[in-house]
């Protein structure tokens, strides 16, 4: 781009105007700033290889040089990280946040403290508040997790609990139920 003005300031700093219209700013510690043509457009390459641009929406990108990581922030409040590892954080302005990992597992952590990850397989594991854990397998299986005990139901309707105190009970389908102690040995067994 052909200069139009120079102008050297007693501190060092250097500016430059182009005939297309954009200011280009060099500070003597080697950070420079371009301001575009249309005023809006900024863009900030600091001496440490970091680089800040403000686009003309207010979209802020900032490029953290080096830990390789963008920081993008939208008008709207939305927050966007980018590592090197190719994981993603999205922060909602209402505090929800959406993580991706590198393996594409996505984990979403909402404001009242819940939180649920999917899984590439499939499966989806939810934990509340309280700390008890769902987790839905593709395979249509379902294991729910409190405090007081772990239950597996399987997508023939039989459904198995193991208790704190190691005690296990099944319920089949066809209305059978066992009753295992916590050594494994049968306590109660309604055959039909």
């Amino acid at each position: 781009e052909e200069v139009q003005r120079e102008t050297t300031y007693p501190d060092g700093k250097v500016e430059k105007v182009l005939k297309n219209g954009c200011h280009l700013i060099f500070f003597p510690n080697g950070t420079w700033k371009k301001v575009g043509s249309d005023g809006k457009t900024l863009t900030i390459t600091f001496f440490n290889g970091d680089v800040k641009q403000v686009m003309p929406d207010q979209t802020v990108i900032y490029y953290y040089a080096d830990a390789k990581t963008t920081h993008t922030t939208y008008a709207d409040g939305l927050e966007v990280l980018q590592f090197s590892n190719g994981q993603i954080e999205k922060h909602f302005p209402d505090g929800k946040k959406e993580i991706t990992f590198p393996d594409q597992t996505i984990k979403n952590l909402f404001t009242d403290g819940q939180e649920e990850s999917i899984f590439p397989d499939g499966t989806v594991v939810r934990i509340q508040r309280d700390g008890s854990k769902t987790i839905e397998f593709n395979n249509g299986q379902r294991e729910l997790h409190t405090s007081q005990f772990k239950r597996r139901e399987y997508p023939d309707g039989t459904v198995k609990t193991v208790y704190v105190n190691g005690q296990q009970e099944t319920k089949y389908v066809s209305g059978r139920v066992r009753v295992k102690d916590k050594d494994g040995n049968v306590i109660m067994d309604t055959k039909v």
